[in-house]
């Protein structure tokens, strides 16, 4: 939406919409504006859609560098050897993109049985109720897996600024008391 606005105040919303008019020194200019503002997985996804037929011009030999890499990467993705999901999601983009641009499709199954199958063991209750869940589309599971850890990092946060068993005891009135003991001697 901020990417829509900034573009809107730059006179190139335009270039955002199917079937535009707009210039290609105006599409330039807004395709600047985005990958400034993408994340490098999606950078790269999308570098490949609009390079994917001059790199194959250019450089089909590369698909004989980068598939293998890409295979290997594969091979070895797993969600447990990242420290948040995001990073994560972006490895994954990045190792899609690099199959699709050398022709090979990963389907949105293989993505997400990739990513079940590589939950850490001490995760299977977790990884049982996902699968559950009947994703068919990977960025549906990323998205329950980035609010699933936003809300873990939550309740740690809570827990450490006071630790289960730290709440401390309430505080007696000493003035009650004296007054207490006090009324109890006059009688």
């Amino acid at each position: 939406m901020d990417a829509k606005i900034h573009l809107e105040a730059g006179n190139l919303g335009e270039t955002i919409k199917e079937d535009n008019s707009a210039s290609s020194q105006d599409q330039a200019n807004a395709i600047i504006f985005l990958r400034r503002h993408l994340d490098e997985g999606l950078n790269i996804k999308y570098l490949i859609v609009n390079t994917k037929k001059a790199l194959k011009d250019r450089c089909n030999h590369q698909k004989t560098v980068i598939l293998p890499r890409a295979r290997y990467e594969w091979a070895h993705l797993r969600i447990q050897d990242f420290k948040t999901v995001a990073k994560h999601n972006s490895a994954m983009f990045r190792i899609t993109s690099q199959f699709k641009l050398c022709g090979e499709m990963i389907t949105e199954e293989d993505i997400l049985e990739k990513t079940f199958s590589t939950f850490h063991a001490s995760n299977v209750l977790l990884q049982q109720q996902y699968r559950e869940r009947s994703f068919t589309e990977y960025n549906q599971l990323i998205f329950v897996l980035l609010v699933a850890e936003q809300h873990n990092e939550l309740l740690m946060k809570n827990h450490q600024s006071q630790p289960t068993g730290s709440a401390p005891f309430l505080e007696v009135n000493a003035v009650s008391l004296k007054g207490n003991t006090t009324s109890s001697s006059w009688q």
